[in-house]
């Protein structure tokens, strides 16, 4: 009977890096909730995004797809694509996901299907549209543009432009209105509003068997945590001006990685303090699920679409240049009633085998079109797999909304418990493999001590995926993927009555 059927809540992190979480290993108490889950959960120790930014790593998540498997100029999840919200739908259950303004989990991007409830938070308004630190009003064609360029050129003439680039940088300062607090800064609604609005909807469906899919986008730049959280981590409040400047500093492109490396570990404890905020509605929400007894019948699983780089190879933030592990490496951890985490395998799990995983824990027949397989008996026995896990994007495409854009050359990642393979699929092509037991911090791309037969199953690896990528796509959700963008693409420009 239905009404026997588990229940899931599952719940992405937008950035979320595995090496920041309590559970795995991190000092600063990030987060004091899910450790407490931890003992009770099957820790994954190397989980591996299918790629990055959010565009390239949810349709692994949510639809067991490879995030190019349509071809580079699909993105997002195509019309009628199977995912965990249409099979759990279709089993009877009430679905409802909250996404905390992310763009790119959207119905524009298909992500609404299978969901009785769908809210994106678009419509997400700040209380001060000053957060950031440049004005808008230097640039254009107004007077004060025309001679913000001129002075600009004149420093660059006389090789000024370092000295140019502070001054602006600081007068933007000075003439952006004052910040009244940190949360008028926040450019994404706080995980204490998408908690509150499923709070309301999972008491609106009564005792139906539920999927609540959670995006929380606290830890994603800039980096505007609600002050109760910095105070947990830093025993001091915050200070609005002063998290402005750090995220307007972080942001400049004027400046070297050693320029920027001073202000890093500032700009890591507002990061993890919007950890410390996440990790605290989530516990929020468990708690309304126990007291509402519903907790012991939730499968309930955490992970992140991927993480976040403060320069461990120069650069920042998360975009698609490379596949190093504070990108591709996620937390994941699942707790099912009933069930005591084993011990898991050092071996990497694809997010392409988390959708089937869930289902087969939920007793939920999988869609036939996921390519991902379940690995819940694997997790239960403490047996290993032996399936590298792939990681691909489109190299430098950061605006996907720009179709021209999604058609970047291939960037190629495969990973095995050792050693990892990134190629850049271009006429000269880019190979480094890294061995991760050797050297962690990937700063030596080498092929010293690996041998032959281990070079050759991580091409085999590439190859066979890349001949999978095309012979076994699918045609029909291409063309529905196609059909839809340029609907879209066409419809503002459709003349009007």
């Amino acid at each position: 009977m239905i009404e026997d059927k588990r229940s899931l809540v599952l719940i992405t992190v937008d950035c979320l890096r595995a090496d920041h979480c309590g559970f795995y290993g991190y000092a600063r108490p990030t987060t004091p909730f899910l450790d407490s889950l931890a003992p009770e959960s099957f820790v994954v120790p190397a989980a591996i995004a299918a790629g990055a930014p959010t565009y390239y790593s949810l349709p692994a998540i949510l639809a067991s797809r490879m995030p190019l498997a349509l071809g580079r100029d699909v993105v997002g999840l195509a019309p009628g694509e199977n995912t965990l919200a249409t099979a759990l739908q279709k089993a009877g259950y009430a679905t409802g996901a909250f996404s905390a303004a992310n763009p790119y989990i959207s119905a524009r991007f298909g992500y609404d299907q299978g969901f009785e409830v769908f809210r994106d938070f678009l419509d997400f308004e700040t209380k001060s549209a000053q957060s950031a630190v440049h004005p808008q009003t230097t640039s254009g064609d107004s007077a004060r543009g025309k001679l913000n360029r001129s002075i600009k050129g004149f420093a660059g003439a006389l090789g000024l432009s370092a000295l140019y680039n502070e001054l602006y940088f600081r007068y933007c300062l000075t003439i952006a209105p004052p910040a009244q607090s940190v949360d008028s800064l926040r450019k994404f609604p706080a995980a204490d509003t998408l908690v509150d609005q499923a709070q309301s909807w999972l008491k609106s469906i009564g005792q139906r068997p539920f999927f609540l899919w959670l995006h929380l986008m606290d830890p994603h730049a800039p980096y505007y945590p609600p002050n109760e959280a910095f105070r947990d981590l830093a025993g001091k409040d915050i200070e609005p001006g002063r998290a402005r400047y750090l995220n307007g500093f972080w942001n400049r492109g004027d400046l070297s990685p050693r320029a920027l490396k001073g202000k890093r570990d500032e700009v890591v404890q507002l990061y993890d303090a919007g950890i410390r905020w996440a990790d605290s509605q989530i516990a929020r929400l468990v708690d309304n699920l126990r007291q509402t007894n519903r907790w012991d019948e939730c499968v309930f699983a955490l992970t992140a679409d991927h993480g976040e780089e403060f320069l461990e190879h120069g650069g920042r933030y998360h975009a698609p240049l490379h596949l190093s592990e504070e990108i591709v490496r996620v937390p994941l951890l699942i707790r099912v009633p009933g069930q005591r985490g084993a011990k898991i395998p050092i071996a990497p799990m694809s997010h392409l085998h988390l959708a089937p995983t869930l289902l087969e824990m939920m007793g939920v027949q999988g869609p036939s079109a996921f390519r991902g397989r379940s690995l819940w008996t694997n997790l239960q026995r403490g047996l290993a797999w032996d399936d590298a896990a792939i990681v691909e994007c489109a190299y430098g495409c950061t605006n996907p909304f720009r179709a021209e854009n999604r058609s970047a050359p291939r960037l190629l990642g495969v990973r095995d418990a050792r050693f990892k393979l990134v190629m850049r699929m271009e006429p000269e092509a880019v190979e480094e493999v890294y061995d991760l037991e050797a050297d962690p911090a990937e700063t030596h791309p080498t092929v010293d001590g690996l041998g032959p037969e281990a070079r050759k199953q991580l091409l085999q690896a590439a190859r066979e995926h890349l001949e999978k990528s095309v012979s076994a796509r699918d045609s029909v959700l291409r063309l529905q993927a196609r059909l839809r963008d340029l609907r879209l693409e066409l419809v503002p420009k459709l003349p009007t009555a």
